[in-house]
């Protein structure tokens, strides 16, 4: 099964080294070759995933009847200081912590 071609991403081994480039990490050739192999998987699911008729179904917010109610309410329960923070973090910037770009 394929996707139509207005769908279709040819994903590459090209485009898999760009954007490992543009993160700041290598791969090596075998793990392109695995990256482009799990996309093309993926675009086949999709590819199923359309074939399924939902026609006269309702969208759902929550897979489930109705939503679970089982969240708590947020309580603070110990507050850090900013200073005591930022004495942990490698470089701290006007009161942030500051790490390095890693995407271009």
């Amino acid at each position: 099964m394929t996707l139509p071609s207005s769908t279709l991403i040819n994903m590459n081994k090209d485009m898999i080294l760009s954007l490992a480039d543009e993160l700041n990490f290598s791969l090596s050739e075998s793990e392109v070759v695995n990256i482009v192999n799990e996309f093309h998987s993926l675009q086949e699911l999709l590819a199923l995933l359309e074939t399924i008729d939902t026609e006269g179904v309702s969208e759902m917010v929550y897979p489930f009847e109705s939503p679970l109610l089982t969240l708590r309410d947020d309580e603070v329960t110990h507050e850090l200081p900013q200073s005591e923070a930022l004495s942990n973090a490698y470089k701290a910037k006007e009161g942030y912590v500051s790490v390095p770009k890693v995407v271009k």
